[in-house]
């Protein structure tokens, strides 16, 4: 194994579903592949708990679990993290459903039953998109070019202007780049999970 594998992160998911036999099935199924770290909730009050402590990659959320409504919970995901990936499954599978599902701004949806490889496939797409499993340094990274990116355009700041207002290379650089922005360094890797 390479040092670059060796660095790769497990994608750390999170699946919410009432039946414990497809939460045991996941589970039991990605843990053997290699990839993922998995933990499973049978509500939705045990998955915003867990997520307090330590942010999943992804969210897999069953949209119908008796009381609770699948929208509901995923509402209050993308309220309190905005980029998170959510794949949203169920057993009740509607095109009325589908499109409320991604009005609300989740990666995928898919209808139980699924292959393993519709879930498969769905998940590297996720990973893909989302640069998930890349080492630490790569993910910093992408979200620090992003979040500069965005604080470029907030300043209507070309490469060029920013350039010409710092002008030091690697750490000093994100320490010069927060101050022409009046940020601090520490509130912008933590507004991306660092």
């Amino acid at each position: 194994m390479s040092e670059v594998e060796a660095e790769q992160e497990l994608v750390e998911l999170a699946v919410l579903d009432d039946d414990s036999d497809f939460r045991n099935y996941i589970e039991d199924l990605l843990r053997d592949e290699g990839t993922y770290s998995v933990r499973s909730f049978a509500t939705a009050d045990q998955l915003f708990s867990s997520m307090q402590a330590k942010l999943p990659d992804i969210v897999l959320v069953d949209m119908k679990m008796g009381s609770t409504s699948g929208e509901t919970v995923v509402e209050g995901l993308l309220s309190q993290w905005p980029d998170l990936c959510i794949i949203v499954v169920t057993g009740y599978p509607s095109l009325e459903s589908m499109r409320a599902t991604f009005k609300l701004r989740v990666f995928d949806y898919l209808a139980k039953p699924f292959s393993i490889q519709q879930l498969r496939q769905t998940l590297q797409n996720a990973i893909e998109q989302f640069g998930l499993g890349a080492t630490l340094q790569e993910r910093l990274r992408a979200r620090l070019g992003h979040s500069i990116k965005l604080m470029r355009v907030e300043r209507e700041w070309s490469l060029k202007d920013l350039a010409n207002s710092t002008n030091l290379p690697s750490v000093e650089s994100l320490v010069a780049i927060c101050r022409a922005f009046d940020r601090r360094p520490s509130d912008l890797l933590a507004s991306f999970g660092f």
